[in-house]
């Protein structure tokens, strides 16, 4: 992509097209979303500024997962006298991992997951995700929800085994099995 005048829109319909996967990935590496959203934002500068480095649009997905995997990392030593941190090597067996397992695999288990979801009342679908897209942990959540953090606990414990095993079963309809 080297002197290509068309350099930065081609850069951001790249990243932006990937950027799902580019965030799932980073999530197997980091605690929680909002190291998530830092990490990809200083991956995103530092793809811009390694631009040259890329041969051909078809190895962006893989050439910027390493990089977010750097990323990841760098921002794990920054934390790293948090004891809720996950240890540079278990970083990287889980990016290793998540760099084999093909994109339509993820995919599917996203889709399926989503049909799983869609299977809940709403307000247990709302509880479940909630974790994921608000800030703020457990007793925050519980506090919100009006519950006891054990009782909340128990309950998204009973939600998620329930999601589990249809996103299990739905793999297995669809003939593709699961990987958990």
């Amino acid at each position: 992509m080297q002197n290509d005048p068309n350099r930065e829109p081609n850069f951001m319909r790249l990243f932006v097209a990937h950027e799902r996967e580019l965030r799932a990935f980073a999530r197997t590496l980091l605690p929680t979303w909002e190291a998530v959203e830092d990490v990809l934002q200083e991956s995103s500068v530092v793809m811009w500024r390694k631009l040259d480095q890329l041969k051909d649009e078809s190895g962006f997905l893989p050439w910027a997962k390493v990089i977010v995997r750097f990323e990841a990392l760098r921002a794990r030593r920054r934390v790293a006298r948090d004891r809720l941190v996950l240890s540079e090597e278990t970083i990287a067996l889980l990016a290793d991992e998540a760099l084999e397992m093909p994109n339509d695999i993820l995919q599917r288990e996203r889709d399926a997951l989503t049909r799983c979801l869609q299977k809940l009342s709403e307000e247990h679908r709302k509880l479940v995700l909630m974790p994921y897209v608000e800030a703020g942990g457990l007793l925050q959540v519980a506090k919100r929800t009006q519950r006891s953090a054990n009782s909340l606990y128990k309950l998204l414990g009973r939600m998620r085994e329930k999601l589990k095993l249809c996103v299990e079963r739905e793999l297995d309809l669809a003939g593709e099995g699961g990987t958990t």
